[in-house]
């Protein structure tokens, strides 16, 4: 397990602040734990570090749900905190984008499922076409067409982010 952390921790650490826009160790331990849990899963039909990619994405789509989240949300939305951040308008930019990226993060997580995969895998876990079509066993073509189709219902359902740069 400890050669799995040392190989792998930059790589989760970037999905990780990726996909949550901060470095959070909570969900950097949570990855550990469920690979460790997890390891008789794996089947070596790809890469081990994709399977791992994957997994961390999972947990961080986890920790969006989970009630520690939304707790630390709400404490955002205090008065207190929300003061702060009207004074320095750095952190509002980050704020803004934590909310930004949560809205895509849940666009992402409703598209259909054959549609959420290839997003996943080609976005956040810079997969190659040809990797992802070997991956799932369909053409190329039905690839790029399922990210194309993808992109465009996420282009929708997120136009009224556009505006906001």
């Amino acid at each position: 397990m400890k050669n799995i952390i040392e190989q792998n921790r930059g790589r989760i650490k970037a999905i990780i602040k990726k996909l949550t826009g901060s470095y959070n160790e909570d969900i950097e331990q949570e990855v550990y734990i469920k690979t460790w849990k997890n390891m008789d899963n794996y089947k070596e039909q790809g890469k081990f570090g994709q399977w791992i990619a994957a997994l961390t994405a999972n947990v961080c789509r986890d920790y969006f749900k989970s009630k520690q989240y939304k707790m630390e949300a709400a404490q955002v939305n205090g008065d207190d905190i929300l003061e702060n951040v009207r004074v320095c308008g750095r952190q509002e930019e980050i704020l803004d984008a934590k909310t930004r990226q949560k809205q895509i993060l849940k666009a992402v997580d409703e598209l259909p499922r054959k549609m959420r995969q290839v997003v996943v895998w080609y976005e956040f876990e810079e997969m190659t076409y040809e990797q992802i079509a070997a991956k799932t066993g369909d053409p190329v073509g039905t690839i790029k067409s399922r990210l194309f189709n993808a992109r465009k219902i996420l282009s929708e359902k997120l136009k009224h982010l556009k505006g906001d740069r």
